[in-house]
């Protein structure tokens, strides 16, 4: 019985496997997809529960909702795709396998980036600059929704705690959520790392391959990244004052509009 349940579950991953990623809509957005956002979640949810991994059957609040979303963003870069294994981030973000089963080298970025044609190397530099500023630019909305669901699941924990009346089921699917949360949260974390690393190496690279004096600038914004990545790691995410302007609802300012202008009046000669 349980070599066909084994049977069973490898047949579903081959039609899922058959599947290709999750369909991609406007600036990089996941697309709603029956696939993705229905049969293989409740695939993945048989199987993480078959594994001994903590499942829970709480409905998604918004806040929790919202931070997923936020989250995958990272876990994937349809910019570059032979970089970002689409596909294997999809299982793990469904538990079809387990969260961080799969190891990625920090040289494919690299690797993408020079294989890539370009007319100028400094070009390389550019994409590799807009790159980074992407993230960096989306980086304090997804510590926002993340202290969101550290909240959430605080005010679980307090409800658990002064309500007599939930018995043990609730308690039970309350930590289990709980540690869904967490590890997404941590899965977040270490790809955040990861591009992180992937920067460095493909900045390293390019310095011996094609030195270019844009360099100076990508590692700027490398040291700008470095202070969120920092951050993550510490799981800072509720303090500092981009939390505190995601929080409040205002967008994201672009670096056109923060970017110092220089206002010197230079004489004509």
């Amino acid at each position: 019985m349980q070599g066909a349940g084994f049977a069973a579950a490898a047949a579903v991953l081959l039609v899922l496997a058959a599947c290709g990623p999750r369909p991609v809509g406007d600036f990089g957005r996941a697309a709603p997809s029956y696939m993705h956002d229905v049969a293989m979640p409740a695939t993945g949810t048989v199987l993480a529960s078959a594994r001994g991994e903590p499942v829970s059957d709480f409905n998604q609040t918004d806040e929790e909702r919202l931070m997923h979303d936020r989250i995958w963003r990272f876990l994937v870069a349809p910019h570059a795709k032979d970089w970002s294994f689409d596909f294997v981030t999809e299982l793990q973000r469904t538990r079809i396998t387990p969260v961080g089963s799969r190891a990625f080298g920090v040289e494919r970025y690299y690797s993408w980036l020079r294989e890539t044609h370009y007319q100028s190397s400094g070009v390389r530099y550019a994409t590799l600059s807009r790159h980074i500023l992407a993230d960096i630019d989306t980086i304090p909305a997804t510590f926002a929704a993340i202290c969101a669901v550290i909240e959430v699941d605080r005010q679980r924990a307090a409800a658990i705690a002064t309500l007599s009346s939930l018995g043990p089921n609730e308690a039970a699917e309350a930590r289990s959520r709980k540690a869904e949360n967490d590890q997404s949260i941590a899965w977040f974390v270490a790809m955040l790392n990861y591009r992180f690393e992937s920067y460095n190496y493909a900045l390293d690279h390019l310095l011996v391959e094609t030195p270019a004096p844009q360099s100076v600038t990508v590692d700027y914004e490398l040291t700008r990244l470095g202070h969120h990545v920092a951050r993550a790691n510490a799981h800072d995410f509720c303090s500092g004052a981009t939390w505190r302007h995601a929080q409040q609802g205002a967008p994201i300012r672009s670096r056109f509009a923060t970017q110092a202008v220089d206002n010197e009046v230079i004489a004509i000669k």
